[in-house]
């Protein structure tokens, strides 16, 4: 269904609702279907322009499209040239979602499968159908953020035809994927970051070193029940890798205390500490993971790796955050994520393998992309991206470190790399022919 209810967002976007139906999956074309969402926006002006289409190519995994309240930097970017699309990648959001709840009970092996058919490829063949059942075909650009770079060189991988260009911010990924060496590399990464945010907040050095002591010590439960234990609080270095994430961590042990002897922990504190670490609005960003990289087992390449460095232990003192890492003991301790457990462990443990990228065609690839590389970025190595960059056809890399992982919502990156692409296609944003990609 491609409803025409154009409705407001803000007073300059309208946008409208797309709903295709498809399989659960893609090997078996006429069993079990699933739904996928998309919104479609336009500017306000320029609802009835016959514009070229950009799909957007979330982060994640399990990442849902944008619900903007506004045109922020790269929203505008975006609706002066484009008709934008964004999809809700299968499993989340509006596209038939999935919860803990419905995994509980399922054997390890089928619970395994499921989560399984939720990975780029099954993504990038949605995407496929989208835009054939609504967009007659066109070519689309596309623009990827983080996971969604995956999904870029994926798409490049098996249907480059449908591709007229693509930006990539913070999310060129190796070509040889490998969960271990992305670890081993983001640890020292993660710690540099813990460095930096105490040079900020020294003050709260040992506030945090308090509470982490209390929970140590005490039973102290979450609003949902949950028992708020050192390690999850450790999780909220997440928060680390984006502009306003030690700000954020900041403000919130800011409150940390409700007593000024600080020995109690507040109301607020916990409110959001649990609101932070519960994954409940995109349980497949924990439970898919690791399982991204395709490659067979993982063996829980996270806590492998964190074992070998003691100072992120949660009893040492300074104590450090991690970061976008995912452990075992979380399918444990975490209320929505109990019920992946099995099905998370099967596929840690398993051959589960799909066939991410293909090296000859993006050799080979003709298809203009431009990406930005945020070398210090704590999420996506800056040398795994620039060994990519050397090694796909096609690619212009600007390499900054002026920006953290989110550097596409700062005003001037979407429009540079949209208008380097321009330039490239001859000066505007225009589909190529067919003819063009053979």
């Amino acid at each position: 269904m491609h409803t025409d209810a154009w409705y407001f967002i803000g007073d300059d976007i309208v946008a409208r609702d797309v709903w295709t139906t498809v399989p659960l999956d893609w090997n078996d074309p006429d069993g079990e279907t699933i739904e996928i969402f998309a919104r479609e926006f336009v500017a306000a002006e320029r609802r009835n322009d016959d514009l070229p289409l950009l799909l957007h190519l979330q982060g994640g995994p399990g990442g849902k499209g944008t619900r903007p309240l506004g045109r922020d930097a790269w929203m505008d970017a975006a609706l002066s040239r484009f008709r934008l699309i964004m999809p809700d990648q299968r499993g989340t959001g509006r596209s038939t979602p999935l919860s803990g709840a419905q995994f509980a009970s399922m054997p390890a092996g089928e619970a395994a499968r499921r989560l399984s058919l939720h990975r780029a490829d099954a993504i990038v063949r949605d995407c496929e159908a989208l835009r054939a059942t609504h967009y007659e075909g066109r070519q689309w650009w596309t623009i990827g953020q983080s996971y969604g770079g995956f999904l870029t060189l994926h798409y490049l991988s098996t249907a480059p035809q449908a591709i007229v260009a693509s930006a990539v911010a913070g999310g060129l990924p190796s070509l040889h994927p490998d969960a271990a060496e992305v670890y081993r590399r983001t640890f020292p990464r993660v710690a540099g970051k813990n460095r930096l945010f105490r040079e900020r907040a020294p003050h709260l050095v040992d506030r945090i070193g308090r509470v982490a002591d209390l929970l140590a010590d005490d039973e102290v439960l979450l609003p949902d029940g949950d028992r708020l234990t050192v390690r999850r609080l450790q999780t909220l270095g997440f928060d680390f890798g984006m502009a306003p994430g030690p700000d954020r961590v900041h403000w919130l042990f800011d409150e940390a205390f409700a007593d000024r002897a600080e020995t109690r922990l507040s109301d607020t504190f916990l409110a959001t500490v649990g609101s932070a670490t519960a994954f409940a609005t995109n349980p497949l960003f924990i439970a898919l993971q690791e399982s991204i990289y395709g490659t067979g087992p993982t063996a829980w390449a996270a806590q492998a790796e964190r074992e070998k460095h003691e100072e992120f232990s949660d009893t040492a003192r300074p104590l450090l955050f991690t970061g976008e890492m995912v452990f075992p003991w979380m399918f444990d301790e975490i209320r929505a994520l109990r019920g992946f457990r099995a099905g998370v462990e099967e596929l840690a443990t398993r051959e589960w393998p799909i066939e991410l990228y293909d090296h000859a065609r993006l050799g080979a690839n003709e298809v203009p992309v431009e990406a930005v590389v945020y070398f210090d970025d704590m999420y996506v190595d800056a040398g795994l991206s620039l060994d990519t960059a050397a090694h796909l056809g096609g690619l212009h890399a600007w390499v900054t470190n002026e920006h953290e992982h989110d550097g596409i919502a700062r005003a001037g990156v979407a429009d540079r790399l949209f208008t380097a692409l321009e330039r490239r296609l001859g000066g505007t944003a225009r589909t190529r022919s067919t003819d063009d990609q053979e």
